[in-house]
């Protein structure tokens, strides 16, 4: 019967092959898919290594910095490096915004970083090209997936920043490429308002009575001041000692700081379990959809190869051809238009992640995991010509 099945692909072998590519092709977005999903998770696992932190502070009852805004006054980190356990304690900042350059834009997150040197929280970890950030204004280390190179000049709010670092797979959760730059620039493309809001927020607090008192002009001084300050950060990211607690210094923080504070494994519970479920929901649904529409294809083909030798099928039975044998023919056919579809996916899978927009992360497990998927489907598949192909009366073979 194996002879006997291989003979038959061979005798229809251009419509085998074809429905084989237009499978393999199908099977392919989907390995895509299952690669998006990986990719994605991979994005926030590398965002929080690359932060090189053991705990997150941040403002209280907020999910920050990632998955919600978050804002701390910018001394805060002298209190945080005042508690037990803690090695070091850094500000950062991060924005999501439109860089521009003389070759176009591109959509990062500009990270602002502490001025305490290399190795720290929040600072780039490695170096590609070019050297880490070492003055206080105008400089930057961009990932190389934002297309920039050493010495491009980038826009970022009112100012330009000259390209001294290049970095790989810095990336946001959502994948967009990182970009670092000093801390008090930071500070002031993302909380410095606009001159005109500058002018009409003074406009509106000095015909506020409440504060514009003549006999106390230096309150409406006070106010003007802190209404126009740019000393906040988005969180502390900070680093412990060898012997300490994570989850125990965490907990004297959230006491005797009154702020939140997450661990690592908090935070990637944070980013896989809450940033992303809806986008791994959804691909959940499109792998579904994919998996019943290959499917109907394997069922499809083999279904109308059965029906176009339903007289050959006849005469095996007239001579005596047990019904397994010719369920065997059929199985053997599905799992081979299954096998040189899993080929062609893979291949074409590998072929063109590279070329996605976001990263495409392609395991072995989902390979091996893919290819027992889609052998399954191909034998259910073949179970209606199968039912088709025992229903068929000897008799058939001698008929007209």
């Amino acid at each position: 019967m194996i002879s006997l099945a291989g003979r038959d692909i061979l005798h229809a072998w251009g419509k085998f092959v074809f429905t084989g590519v237009g499978l393999g092709l199908l099977i392919g977005v989907t390995l895509t898919m299952a690669g998006v999903y990986r990719g994605m998770v991979d994005d926030a696992q590398v965002l929080l290594d690359n932060s090189a932190a053991d705990l997150w502070v941040v403002q209280k009852d907020t999910l920050g910095p990632y998955a919600e805004p978050s804002n701390l006054p910018d001394d805060t980190w002298r209190a945080v490096a005042n508690i037990p356990g803690v090695a070091n304690a850094s500000n950062v900042t991060y924005l999501t915004m439109q860089v521009s350059s003389a070759s176009g834009e591109t959509r990062a997150l500009v990270t602002g970083i502490a001025n305490s040197g290399p190795g720290s929280s929040g600072w780039p970890l490695r170096l590609l090209a070019g050297r880490q950030v070492s003055k206080n204004h105008y400089e930057a280390v961009a990932d190389i997936a934002s297309g920039f190179k050493l010495g491009d000049s980038i826009q970022i709010r009112r100012n330009r920043y000259l390209i001294v670092g290049l970095t790989k797979r810095m990336v946001s959760s959502s994948g967009d490429p990182m970009i670092f730059i000093p801390l008090l620039d930071a500070q002031q493309a993302q909380f410095l308002k606009s001159n005109d809001a500058i002018a009409q927020n003074r406009r509106r607090i000095s015909q506020n009575p409440i504060f514009n008192n003549p006999r106390n002009p230096e309150v409406l001084d006070a106010v003007l001041d802190l209404q126009e300050s740019n000393t906040q950060v988005n969180a502390v990211l900070v680093q412990l000692k060898a012997q300490a607690e994570p989850k125990q210094v965490a907990e004297d923080m959230r006491r005797w700081l009154r702020l939140q504070v997450y661990d690592r494994e908090q935070m990637e519970q944070i980013l896989v379990g809450k940033l992303i479920a809806t986008s791994a929901r959804q691909i959940l649904m499109f792998l579904v959809i994919l998996a019943v529409v290959s499917a109907a294809i394997v069922a499809f083909i083999i279904y109308t190869l059965t029906m176009g030798k339903i007289r050959e099928i006849a005469v095996l039975k007239l001579i005596g051809t047990h019904n397994k044998s010719i369920i065997s023919m059929i199985i053997q056919q599905a799992l081979a238009l299954g096998i040189i579809g899993f080929m062609v996916g893979k291949i074409a899978a590998t072929v063109w992640a590279p070329f996605f927009p976001k990263y495409v992360l392609l395991v072995t497990q989902d390979t091996i995991t893919g290819l027992i998927a889609v052998l399954g489907m191909c034998v259910l598949a073949s179970f209606v010509a199968i039912y088709a192909a025992l229903r068929v009366d000897p008799a058939d073979a001698v008929g007209g």
